[in-house]
């Protein structure tokens, strides 16, 4: 199968080095891969460039946008300068972050998994992160969703979905959808990819509603915005966080902010969303 992979990235000189070197010693490669080089002030590009010179399948694009750290639509729009100037002879296009060191077989049992499934239409591994010395499984992965650190697709489910939304929970509905269309979605528990920095260490004041936004685009309604709200922040162990997505939340609905899913589609997302919790309350 052929992998294109688009990396946005910003200031990672000191894991794009890593990220770039797991992907050139993967056991089945990858037919492009395109770094987005979003605004960094240090030697991200000088790194991309060294490596890309050796290996004619990487690229690094250039691109000027703001410093400031908005999760969803800052890495989705740099995404997407990316993926323009890819052609079309794909059959997984992957967002990966530029943090992450993957095991040699990734993309190789990628390729089992999409090839023994036509149906599968996103797939990936686990985050471990460095606690102490270990490398322990990140506390937001589960094995029902796959994280926005590492997402692939196969090119049909992607063009399904309508693409990636830019905006906070961009990573949650791609997932809603692609199961709204009909597709499964598998995570390799064998797969052990290092995260190197935890997710969420970057994220600034000006972001801190946009997750409770993001619940009222995907629909969700406000008793399963509550219950998703307060169950993030017990993972993220922050009441603080809790007040502020509910407050996302009714910000957005007073504006009356556009949604990222259709009304048949919302419907869909509730009764999955309801089936998923009963089922772990059972």
């Amino acid at each position: 199968m052929n992998f294109y992979i688009i990396i946005p990235a910003h200031n990672e000189a000191s894991s794009i080095g890593l990220t770039l070197d797991s992907l050139v010693n993967q056991t089945h490669l990858p037919k492009k891969v395109v770094v987005m080089n979003d605004n960094s002030t240090d030697n991200t590009q000088d790194i991309v460039e060294a490596i890309a010179e050796k290996h004619p399948w990487i690229s690094l694009i250039n691109s000027k946008s703001s410093n400031l750290h908005l999760p969803g639509s800052k890495i989705i729009n740099a995404f997407y300068k990316g993926f323009e100037t890819l052609d079309d002879d794909y059959d997984v296009i992957c967002k990966f972050d530029a943090d992450l060191i993957f095991p040699t077989n990734y993309l190789e049992q990628l390729t089992f998994h999409f090839n023994n499934n036509e149906k599968l239409g996103m797939a990936a591994g686990f985050c471990y992160i460095e606690k102490s010395g270990d490398w322990v499984l990140e506390n937001l992965t589960n094995k029902d969703h796959i994280r926005g650190a590492l997402k692939a697709y196969r090119k049909t489910c992607f063009n399904q979905i309508g693409e990636l939304k830019p905006s906070m929970g961009w990573d949650t509905v791609d997932e809603l959808l692609a199961q709204f269309y009909g597709w499964t979605i598998f995570t390799d528990e064998s797969l052990k990819v290092k995260h190197l920095k935890p997710t969420g260490t970057d994220y600034n004041k000006a972001s801190k509603y946009l997750q409770g936004e993001a619940m009222y685009k995907m629909r969700y309604g406000f008793i399963i915005t509550f219950i998703s709200a307060l169950k993030l922040a017990y993972k993220k162990n922050s009441f603080g966080l809790f007040k502020d997505y509910l407050a996302g939340y009714f910000k957005a609905k007073k504006k009356k902010i556009d949604y990222l899913v259709s009304e048949k589609e919302g419907v869909f997302i509730r009764s999955l969303r309801w089936k998923g919790m009963l089922n772990k309350f059972k």
